[in-house]
């Protein structure tokens, strides 16, 4: 596959559109006018995490992802607990977008059933991913391109009508109060929001889970990682800014349940609907790209016999006709379908601290790469090494303690994804490591060495 195939799959994976409707919106009701501020600061963050995503797909092009880097770099056990906090938040990523589908199609279909109606859009995903993955990139291209003129439209109606200034919500961010006018918005509930920016940007990473669908990956993926942030950053942020800006009355849209819904209304019926149903097919989209992406770690971790023989075979059984892992696309769709079930904010409290640990893990592993050796061989060399990583763990340890200090829903998620990982890494000390330890293995099944 080309690199402008896995550049609209990675894109796909961040999907912009769902991001800015279901996420941004409730950044926005968390952090008010200072959302924008969020938006800047989780993409700053981005960057130097992105640089080391770039430096460590280079090295290791695996399909395994976070779970090859780590297991390689920092040691099998390290590998083992990103694999946890990748499967069960991949499932519940897929869910978060499936569950905000109805929302946008009820704009046009009134009454539109919410599980119902991600239930059917998991079992429509999962089929589509299991054809070619050629075919998948022509389709997600495609959903990519409805849904980027969905948010230039609304750019598009924010900037063209604002009622105040970007520079006066970066620098007096408000937030509405229980009188129905303003109060200054925190700091530190605004760096709380930002974690919820973080997770809006997440997906560019995502490239490398097709690395070893990519012509010449050593090369090429780092430039698909680096783009698809720009991408995704531009097309998340701008449109965030829109809303802000071009708020008629910002107490009404600051406090709808979709700030950004509320928005487009502004616009007009036909407008509304329009840009609902590309952001209905952006959701659509994510979950195929992100469906793919779950699908092919899952084949990873079955050519690496981390589970029992039976299980390992059917990861890897491909199908005869499209060559894709069918059975772990299949598995991948039923985890979807059950977290589902869980309601959407169990898992979005899971999923943004996911994100932040796992980001950790990727700039701690490129520092110890570079300290080891193991990581020599890549084709791409960060600039300004080791400020980026060091930077971005630095920020990420700020949001870690920032969970920590919030007992609603912050120390939640990290107690969650501290047992997911606790629950993995005693998967592999006492099932895979007296079985005779773990084996990465390359595309053609080649065992690599592995500390």
């Amino acid at each position: 596959m080309h690199r402008i195939g896995v550049l609209f799959l990675t894109v796909s994976t961040i999907t912009p559109a769902a991001s800015v409707f279901v996420i941004g919106s409730d950044v926005i009701s968390q952090a008010g006018t200072g959302a924008i501020l969020a938006f800047l600061m989780a993409a700053i963050l981005c960057v130097p995490v992105a640089l080391a995503y770039a430096e460590l797909s280079s090295a290791f092009p695996l399909t395994g992802a976070e779970y090859t880097f780590l297991g390689r770099v920092m040691g099998p056990a390290w590998g083992f607990m990103a694999l946890g906090i990748n499967v069960v938040g991949g499932a519940l990523s897929q869910a978060v977008t499936a569950l905000g589908l109805a929302a946008y199609l009820g704009v046009v279909i009134e009454g539109t059933p919410a599980l119902a109606t991600a239930l059917g859009a998991v079992v429509l995903s999962t089929v589509t991913a299991i054809l070619n993955i050629r075919v998948n990139a022509l389709v997600t291209g495609l959903f990519l391109a409805t849904e980027l003129a969905a948010l230039a439209a609304m750019t598009a109606l924010g900037f063209t009508h604002p009622h105040r200034s970007v520079v006066t919500a970066l620098i007096h961010p408000v937030l509405t109060n229980s009188g129905g006018g303003f109060s200054p918005a925190p700091l530190a509930v605004i760096g709380l929001a930002t974690a919820g920016a973080v997770y809006a940007y997440n997906g560019f990473g995502a490239a490398v889970s097709f690395g070893e669908e990519l012509r010449d990956a050593t090369r090429k993926i780092a430039a698909v990682i680096l783009w698809s942030l720009v991408i995704g950053g531009v097309c998340e942020a701008l449109p965030i800014a829109a809303v802000i800006i071009g708020a008629p009355n910002l107490a009404s849209i600051l406090g709808a349940t979709s700030p950004a819904s509320a928005f487009i209304a502004t616009g007009g019926v036909l407008f509304a609907k329009a840009v609902s149903l590309g952001v209905a097919a952006a959701i659509v989209n994510a979950m195929i790209a992100t469906g793919l992406s779950n699908a092919r770690q899952l084949y990873a971790t079955g050519r690496d016999e981390v589970w029992p023989p039976i299980v390992n075979r059917a990861l890897c059984a491909t199908h005869p006709r499209f060559r894709s892992p069918w059975i772990a696309t299949v598995i991948s769709g039923a985890l979807a379908a059950v977290a589902c079930l869980l309601g959407l904010r169990v898992l979005v409290i899971f999923t943004a601290t996911g994100i932040v640990v796992i980001y950790a893990g990727v700039c701690a592993s490129v520092l110890i790469g570079r300290r080891t050796g193991s990581t020599a061989h890549s084709q791409y060399r960060m600039p300004w090494f080791p400020w980026p990583p060091i930077l971005a763990l630095v920020a990420l340890t700020a949001m870690i303690a920032a969970d920590i200090a919030d007992p609603q829903v912050g120390r939640i998620g990290l107690a969650a994804t501290l047992a997911v990982m606790a629950l993995f890494a005693g998967y592999y000390w006492f099932f895979t490591r007296p079985r005779g330890g773990w084996r990465l293995r390359g595309p053609e099944g080649e065992s690599l060495e592995t500390p």
